[in-house]
């Protein structure tokens, strides 16, 4: 990280120069500004009186906490140093896949939501993330809003709170819920501790509120959401969203369970269905990544939530 410790230093430094110069007034350089170049941060170096939105973005991300996470070396699929271990390759698939429907649309926040619980949309969510900052320069946030039954935190082996629990109570500004962990440019924001309606706290505003002020520091946002079909939080997320990327998991959900989920979004922009847990007999295409796993961008878990 220490491109964001170079930047706590030369904010200090911008803030010096600023204040030294008669009426002049700067902004603390942990604001977070909207972007004047269609959201792209730049890298260039700050007037006295104007700090860049690169700076600020650096610095409100340092001001997150740095934990130790231990994540789950079963379903955590890009933690380990192995480059071709069984499940990376249908993961690159998806954000390969992503990244061609983010060339016809905007499309920067992500929802991920199932029809039912055990479809594998926390490791999804997850996996999706890491996959993502494996390239060069990219920043990504997954967040776990699933109030109800919370797994992210399980997964990733890092603290379950303070989180958006505590941020939609307004207990917690966004920088003291981020988290940061082992693997650059991964940021994480846990469920936190429910203490009362989750749908009521997702619909009280300051979600959206949230979105709005971290999505110039981010290439991607991941939302982990309750399932759709059995409570109305999905929904409400979705409404904050750019798209909807649906989970399913093969010889398990209902049909009726997934017509019903994509009905709930039928309004919404679902970009994509993932197909989790498909037998490698089906695939045709398994012997050019490994024998054992599925087609590209079908994700294959074994007893992953």
């Amino acid at each position: 990280m220490s491109r964001i410790h170079e930047a706590l230093r030369k904010a200090e430094q911008a803030r010096a120069m600023a204040q030294s110069r008669a009426g002049v007034e700067t902004a603390p350089a942990a604001v977070l500004e909207p972007s004047t170049d269609a959201g792209v941060v730049t890298s260039a170096v700050l007037s006295a009186a104007a700090p860049s939105m690169a700076l600020s973005t650096d610095v409100s991300l340092a001001r997150s906490r740095q934990t130790r996470w231990n994540p789950d070396p079963k379903t955590m699929l890009f933690f380990g140093g192995e480059e071709h271990a069984p499940g990376m390759e249908e993961f690159r698939t998806l954000r390969s896949r992503l990244y061609q429907a983010r060339e016809k649309q905007p499309l920067s926040k992500l929802l991920v939501t199932s029809a039912l619980p055990k479809e594998g949309k926390s490791f999804t969510s997850a996996n999706l993330a890491q996959v993502i900052v494996r390239q060069h320069g990219k920043r990504a946030l997954v967040i776990d809003a699933d109030l109800r039954n919370p797994q992210l935190h399980g997964l990733l082996g890092a603290e379950p709170g303070p989180g958006l629990c505590e941020y939609l109570r307004s207990e917690s500004d966004e920088c003291s819920i981020m988290q940061r962990g082992p693997m650059e440019n991964l940021f994480f924001i846990p469920a936190g501790k429910n203490s009362g309606n989750p749908a009521e706290l997702v619909a009280n505003g300051r979600m959206k509120f949230l979105l709005s002020r971290l999505e110039p520091m981010f290439d991607w946002i991941i939302i982990d959401s309750p399932p759709s079909v059995l409570v109305s939080d999905a929904g409400l997320l979705a409404n904050y969203c750019d798209g909807v990327l649906l989970v399913v998991r093969s010889n398990s959900t209902p049909v009726d369970a997934a017509k019903r989920a994509r009905r709930e979004f039928a309004e919404k922009n679902v970009v994509g269905v993932v197909l989790n847990g498909i037998s490698s007999e089906l695939s045709p295409y398994s012997q050019y990544y490994y024998p054992a796993y599925g087609a590209p961008a079908n994700i294959e878990t074994t007893n992953r939530g």
